[in-house]
């Protein structure tokens, strides 16, 4: 606490990589900036950790795959930051009246693909109408993806960007609920499903929510890089976060202080006062900027500016699931191998109709029968997170996100829900595996299985997450709502000189490092003047 300094010209609030992202951009530009962060561990969401006693390997233990940071941001920072293509997009199993219906979907492999479907369904109706709909998410990609780290435009402007050709994109994606689409192209409740969950992932929604909260969790899904791929980072999420602070620290004009809570923001005309908390003293310095990497609800708290009137937090529904396996399991399928299998996406109990049975329980206060979730295997792609000793004897991780687990579910006794949402869990996974999973679980130093477990009521007190919701609240449209949002970063606070840098700015959520570069961008913009 005593290397800070009376003054900076930017505070950060979180060391999340959004806000590395910020400190990163301002140090380049000959800027000080102070990096609070009240826990010990740096990264927020994006850190690696020795999730397991006395076992050496680190498991990205809150967010686990790359597709929103932009290749501009890369290049700006000069990060050592190396993403890597899965083999396998999918595996989508369900039974059916006691058969094993199987879809396995390659990346770059159309032909492959095709054959999948036909297997599937023995038509290529929803092959095509698969097709379909992955063509309107790529003409909306190219629309929106070099839109993000540029100034806010307005709707309409967005809409002409998108041509006549785009009309249909445009209705489908951003004006109607998106399972009218996925109904009229898609015919198989299995093929439904897969689509659909990129809709919901984190979030308690429907296909036809009339809020089309589900369409912009789809966008921000499918719009990645231009193409929505999802990449493993080599060395684990926290090599992201490494690199950041590597970056950051190079420039010399950084300072990240952890332990360090930030109880007081009171701003001011041109300069704000910061109080921070450590070790029992409080220092106050003073900015010419803030910075919040926290949710909005919190900075409300800290400028004094929340009211009984302001709107609770929108609850987090995604759950997580770590584990550490001594050897990947037998699958049910004749036709995949579990390498296959484990290194996409696996989904487990996301049919369409189940999803919608699994949400209308979960509203209506109980756990879901049959909770949806997708798992990955992290090392199938990527070893190197792993000792020598373990990948030689075959370990691997694997991580399950679990949906429809909404926080009321867990509010009033979290241990014991959490309990029977990890057993509906892996009994999900068991119905298509020859063994079961706890079988192949590795075991820590004390003896002990190697999984661990985070519902929505951890993850707001382990990362903050405002009930849990990992996008800090409702994922916004990737475009000015108003005539006042147009030509500004969605970064702007009622404040002039205090801003959002994290997943509750406009166009934030989800692994991206775009709200850290947007507000870095308007201070910038704002020092200039």
């Amino acid at each position: 606490m005593s290397s800070i300094k009376p003054s900076y010209d930017a505070v950060i609030i979180g060391s999340g990589h959004n806000g590395l992202v910020a400190a990163s951009y301002l140090a380049n530009a000959g800027l000080s900036v102070l990096v609070a962060e009240r826990n010990a561990e740096i990264g927020g969401a994006t850190q690696s950790k020795q999730a397991f006693a006395g076992v050496d390997a680190r498991l990205s233990v809150y967010s686990y795959l790359v597709s929103l940071v932009p290749d501009k941001i890369i290049k700006n920072l000069g990060l050592r930051l190396q993403l890597k293509s899965r083999k396998t997009a999918s595996y989508t199993p369900a039974f059916e009246n006691g058969n094993l219906r199987e879809l396995l979907i390659r990346n770059d492999d159309p032909n492959s693909n095709r054959e999948a479907f036909l297997a599937l369904t023995g038509s290529e109706d929803d092959y095509l109408g698969y097709l379909a709909l992955q063509d309107m998410q790529s003409q909306l990609a190219t629309a929106v993806w070099p839109s993000l780290t540029e100034p806010l435009v307005s709707r309409d402007d967005m809409r002409h960007q998108m041509g006549t050709d785009g009309e249909d994109a445009w209705q489908d994606l951003i004006e109607n609920p998106l399972g009218q689409a996925i109904e009229r192209l898609i015919s198989d409740d299995l093929i439904r499903g897969l689509v659909f969950t990129d809709g919901r992932i984190g979030l308690a929604t429907f296909p036809h929510d009339p809020s089309l909260i589900q369409n912009r969790s789809l966008l921000y899904h499918v719009i990645g890089r231009g193409t929505g791929e999802w990449r493993v980072p080599i060395g684990g999420m926290g090599a992201l976060v490494n690199e950041l602070v590597r970056v950051a620290l190079s420039t010399g004009n950084v300072e990240i202080v952890t332990e360090a809570s930030v109880s007081h923001v009171a701003p001011g005309k041109k300069r704000s006062s910061v109080t921070i908390e450590a070790d029992g003293t409080t220092v106050e310095t003073d900015a010419r900027f803030v910075l919040c990497n926290a949710s909005a609800q919190i900075l409300n708290q800290l400028t004094g500016a929340a009211s009984k009137s302001e709107a609770p937090p929108l609850e987090g529904a995604g759950f997580k699931i770590n584990m550490l396996l001594e050897r990947l399991p037998q699958l049910l399928s004749k036709q995949c191998a579990p390498a296959e299998a484990f290194a996409g996406t696996f989904h487990i109990d996301e049919g369409y109709e189940q999803m919608l049975a699994a949400y209308e329980e979960s509203m209506s206060g109980k756990t879901p029968s049959k909770p949806p979730g997708e798992i990955y295997c992290h090392t199938l792609t990527d070893n190197s997170i792993l000792p020598d000793d373990l990948n030689r004897r075959g370990f691997h991780t694997l991580t399950l996100f679990g949906l429809d687990t909404p926080y009321r579910l867990f509010e009033k006794d979290n241990e014991t829900v959490r309990d029977e949402v990890i057993a509906k869990y892996l009994a999900g996974i068991d119905q298509f595996l020859g063994e079961p999973i706890e079988d192949c679980l590795a075991r820590d130093g004390n003896g002990d299985p190697c999984i661990e477990a985070m519902s929505p009521v951890d993850l707001e007190k382990k990362i903050h997450l405002p009930k849990g919701n990992i996008f800090h609240g409702d994922l916004s449209w990737p475009f000015a709502e108003s005539e006042d949002e147009v030509g500004q970063w969605g970064v702007e606070t009622e404040y002039p000189n205090i801003f959002l840098c994290g997943s509750a700015a406009k166009r934030g959520g989800a692994v991206s490092g775009i709200p850290g570069h947007n507000a870095a961008m308007k201070v910038l913009e704002m020092a200039r003047r």
